[in-house]
């Protein structure tokens, strides 16, 4: 594949981080006390991913997409059920934007991305206890749109 379309690939990535890492802090802040570790793990490590692309966008001459101010959720986050609900989601929807990026990307960025998308899987599938066989064709299938989940909210200005 091209770097432009391994480029666009990494951003649709970077953007989708940037969505989790807001969808974590909303998760973190419902959640029951017995995952809160758990949320808290997942927040740090999409923190790291969201690191590392920015890195990968620039190594590609790209300048990395900025995290939108807000982002609107796929549903009323009240309580702990929800809060798991989100999570779930916002995995699944990694796990199709990886998906994305393991096509367009070549070497060590595929790899990366690779590992990225089982790692979403595994915790899609600890959120929510359902697996599907194929983690991130599925989200591709049924057409859902977004970044991991979220969209930018009104008051903020979408970037791409």
């Amino acid at each position: 594949m091209s770097d432009g379309a391994e480029l666009t690939a990494l951003q649709a990535a970077l953007a989708a981080e940037h969505a989790a890492v807001y969808g974590y802090g909303v998760v973190g802040g419902r959640i029951e006390q017995r995952r809160r570790t758990e949320a808290r793990t997942a927040y740090d490590a999409h923190r790291a991913r969201r690191d590392a692309l920015v890195r990968a966008v620039r190594d590609l001459g790209g300048t990395p997409v900025a995290a939108s101010a807000g982002y609107a959720l796929p549903f009323p986050v009240r309580d702990g059920a929800a809060a798991v609900r989100l999570a779930a989601r916002l995995e699944e929807r990694l796990a199709g934007v990886y998906s994305d990026l393991v096509r367009a990307a070549t070497g060590a960025r595929r790899t990366d991305a690779a590992g990225a998308l089982r790692e979403a899987a595994v915790r899609a599938v600890r959120w929510s206890g359902e697996s599907v066989a194929f983690p991130g064709l599925a989200e591709r299938a049924g057409g859902q749109t977004g970044a991991a989940g979220t969209t930018p909210s009104p008051s903020a200005p979408a970037t791409r």
